[in-house]
């Protein structure tokens, strides 16, 4: 276990200062803390394995497992939880569908094989590249359309139960704009509640499962398989865990005031072990946890000591199948009602990719980049060539990468793109 430093007196923080990572405050905070870390990623967490039919309790035992993996890697350096990837549902449904979850979880297992030696090249050569290969719009783009790709899986689940949709989707939004500090930060997990309550009142969850799970227990395992067929649809996820890596060290690094550029590698890299490591097992996909770093923002507390905590209360509540099985008696009236504001969320931080970058969309590459890439997403454009399938989210991803370097190139070619333009 790690040593840090404690604070002040480990009591009080003054206004102005933040508690950093490598300091903590006294034992029964820390752990408060943590626990707040635990409910903040708990909704957000537990609805990938609800919406992809992956075991939720291998889910929260490997998301616990991560997090200590990703702090032992980072040197706990950069404070962060590891929970579920909502980047990987669309491919994971699609898998699913097509082979079966041993084959889902084989692409899961590849991506993070991938990004974690991705994340040993970014330690090696630095992250220069990365905004030449996918500059604002691209990277944007590409976040955007996978969140609205999305949106019929949202609507699917939207109809069988409109009314309590409704609410649910209207729980999110009402404690979203009523509530400030950490109640703010859980509105999704309070808008879950409220319309789990109000399906509970209509007849529409069922308590068998529960009442038959036992309260203590091992989680439930599953083994990939590999069907290289439907590995390309899982690979423009490598992009969007990319961005999000690095939108999270950056965060990171402003709050806390230090320049954490250099563990980007590091931060991939753990990344992809414990999304692969987690797919071994049958659990969900990981990625850095934007809530978290929402707690982080309203207590100043970037104690790494608060998410070992959080990483180990989370491997404790993995074993109890009770809990597993409650969470698979969220009905779908409620998932489409979250999912809703979610994906919807997705496809925002895209948008807000576009607006912090500042891209100029007065230019037609731009234009055509952002748009095509959109309209091959959001229509979930299939290609089937010698066996492979690419989707919606590949070929989008494909068409932004192409139209916006074919178009700088051009215009560079005719004189009509200046080679130092950046956006």
């Amino acid at each position: 276990m790690p040593m840090w430093t404690l604070h002040g007196d480990g009591r009080t923080v003054a206004p102005s200062a933040i508690v950093a990572p490598e300091e903590r405050l006294a034992w029964p905070l820390t752990i408060g803390i943590g626990a707040q870390h635990v409910v903040a990623m708990f909704g957000a967490t537990f609805l990938v394995p609800r919406l992809t039919g992956f075991p939720p309790s291998t889910t929260l035992l490997f998301s616990g497992i991560g997090t200590l993996l990703f702090l032992v890697i980072t040197r706990n350096k950069v404070p962060s939880y590891l929970g579920s990837s909502f980047a990987f549902i669309a491919p994971i449904t699609a898998s699913t569908q097509a082979d079966s979850m041993g084959a889902a979880l084989g692409g899961v297992m590849i991506t993070g094989i991938l990004l974690a030696l991705l994340g040993l090249l970014v330690a090696r050569v630095g992250t220069g590249w990365i905004s030449v290969l996918m500059p604002p719009v691209v990277m944007g783009s590409i976040v955007a359309l996978i969140g609205f790709n999305l949106a019929p899986t949202a609507y699917d689940n939207f109809e069988q139960s409109p009314l309590t949709a409704t609410i649910t989707l209207f729980a999110v939004v009402l404690c979203t704009a009523l509530f400030k500090g950490m109640l703010g930060r859980v509105s999704v997990l309070l808008g879950v509640l409220i319309g789990y309550a109000v399906a509970v009142w209509r007849g529409e969850v069922d308590f068998t499962a529960v009442r038959e799970a036992a309260w203590i227990g091992l989680p439930e395992f599953h083994h990939p398989e590999f069907n290289f067929a439907l590995v390309p649809m899982f690979l423009p996820v490598v992009l969007v865990l990319l961005a999000e890596n690095v939108g999270h060290v950056t965060s990171v690094g402003l709050m806390t005031g230090r320049n954490l550029d250099h563990m980007v590698g590091r931060t991939l890299a753990s990344d992809g072990i414990a999304t692969a490591l987690s797919a071994g097992f049958g659990g969900s996909p990981t990625t850095t946890y934007g809530e978290n770093i929402g707690v982080m923002s309203a207590t100043r507390v970037y104690s790494t000591a608060a998410y070992w905590v959080a990483g180990i209360t989370a491997i404790l509540l993995s074993m109890s199948p009770k809990i597993g099985a409650a969470i698979f008696t969220i009905p779908p009236g409620v998932l489409g009602g979250v999912t809703f504001v979610l994906y919807g969320l997705i496809g925002i931080v895209g948008v807000r990719m576009w607006v912090d970058g500042r891209v100029d969309f007065s230019r037609p590459k731009n234009q055509f980049t952002a748009g095509v890439a959109l309209v091959v997403g959001i229509a979930n454009v299939t290609w089937t060539f010698d066996g492979i399938t690419l989707t919606g989210i590949a070929l989008g991803t494909l068409a932004a990468l192409v139209i916006y370097h074919l178009m700088t190139q051009l215009g560079r070619l005719t004189g009509t793109e200046e080679r130092t333009s950046a956006h």
